[in-house]
């Protein structure tokens, strides 16, 4: 350590900063990467082989969360129609708009959809071109009702919470 000394001079600055020379290494090479999640990176041929070939792999895949759209029968890895995602997108080609809207647009006010407009989008039309026509019984109800018509509450309430409605 004297000898450290001898060959570098520490001289103090200004203020209580100083300058020092360090003959050791803090981490000694060593670094810390498990803050750095590498998954499917590490092993050897032989571990990444036996990932691919054996049915339970010693390290399993790690698949980040996505379903395998398959099974493994025997050893081999067959495909199912039925798990694979089918992504439904409408046909576009005669939209009149565009994918830019400026910032430059008039707000669109719009009142709140209410169970009346339903009513009237619906069920309305039907109910006037048979009152019109005299297709109504003593009671108000229709002599040849229409598929809308003939639903229950609950059947009404079911297909309203169907996947594809204007709910979701």
């Amino acid at each position: 350590m004297q000898n450290c000394q001898k060959l570098f001079r520490v001289v103090p600055l200004i203020g209580n900063n100083s300058r020092c020379i360090s003959t050791t290494a803090p981490l000694d090479g060593k670094r810390n990467f498990r803050k750095f999640m590498v998954p499917n990176k590490r092993g050897t041929r032989v571990v990444k082989e036996a990932q691919k070939t054996l049915a339970n792999p010693p390290v399993p895949i790690d698949k980040r969360g996505v379903r395998d759209t398959g099974i493994n029968i025997d050893g081999k890895y067959v495909e199912i129609p039925e798990r694979i995602p089918e992504l439904i997108v409408p046909d576009l080609t005669d939209c009149k708009l565009k994918p830019y809207v400026s910032y430059k647009s008039p707000d669109v006010v719009q009142s709140e959809f209410t169970s009346l407009d339903l009513f009237n989008a619906i069920y309305s039309k039907k109910i006037i071109e048979d009152f019109k026509e005299g297709k109504l019984n003593k009671d108000g109800s229709p002599v040849n009702p229409s598929n809308d018509e003939l639903l229950t509450a609950d059947e009404a309430l079911i297909r309203a919470r169907k996947t594809g409605s204007d709910i979701f």
